[in-house]
């Protein structure tokens, strides 16, 4: 139960997605986490996804260069993610990965989350659409086989920005997953070291069926999926190309 405007009220009353998350979010800075939100919309999330992938199609000149996405071994993208603070911060968002296939295709994705903290003088509560662009397979594997830190398991920069990406510094291309962010309008590279990414196991039981683990759905052993897990994947492909 959380206090407004003097009355007490459920979490589970809450359906806007972005109070939901900063609710969240202030869960992480109080160092509790609020229970379970009740019917949380894993279609929804995935929709989320879509609509950050199709954003990127409308300024290729200006946001996360296409050939980062063809060249990528796995994408993943955290819409609406929180960040609120008051000295000590916290960060918080749901998010889908997909890798791609021996054969080129992308894979179903899995769903995911992602959190971090911070110490430093800080104030208010924002939004942010974050995407990670993994370059090798040992970023992933991390995730899979447990909690992975960004910066500690794997190196990690902001990305570059433009039509191509071969604009990259050398301190960029050593990196093995380049991240960036959009807090409103145009996508940026942006540093999230410490964030931690780890696999949303509920949310994969609700759309594939307890005990579905996340290798089994990248290697396509699922059965019907939702369209909006067809249309993320068709997004990677179309920006991909």
């Amino acid at each position: 139960m959380f206090m407004r405007a003097g009355l007490l009220f459920s979490p589970g009353c809450i359906e806007d997605t972005h109070v939901k998350n900063w609710l969240f979010a202030v869960g992480l800075i109080l160092g509790c986490t609020p229970a379970a939100f009740a019917g949380e919309a894993e279609n929804q999330r995935a929709a989320n996804a879509v609509r950050v992938l199709h954003d990127l199609t409308q300024a290729p000149d200006k946001g996360l260069p296409s050939d980062m996405i063809a060249n990528a071994y796995a994408v993943a993208v955290i819409p609406d993610v929180i960040k609120a603070g008051l000295v000590i911060g916290g960060r918080h968002g749901l998010g889908l990965i997909s890798v791609k296939t021996e054969n080129g295709s992308w894979s179903n994705p899995s769903f995911i989350s992602m959190s971090g903290g911070s110490i430093g003088f800080q104030a208010g509560v924002s939004s942010t659409d974050v995407i990670l662009v993994f370059r090798t397979q040992r970023g992933v594997d991390s995730i899979v086989h447990g909690k992975f830190t960004l910066g500690a398991d794997a190196s990690a920069a902001a990305g570059p920005v433009g039509r191509s990406a071969q604009a990259s510094t050398d301190a960029q291309m050593k990196a093995e997953i380049f991240s960036y962010s959009r807090a409103r309008g145009l996508f940026a590279g942006a540093a999230l070291d410490g964030s931690i990414i780890s696999i949303d196991n509920d949310a994969n039981a609700a759309i594939y069926g307890a005990g579905v683990t996340p290798r089994r759905i990248f290697a396509g052993g699922v059965g019907t999926v939702p369209n909006a897990i067809v249309d993320f994947r068709d997004r990677l492909e179309e920006y991909g190309h």
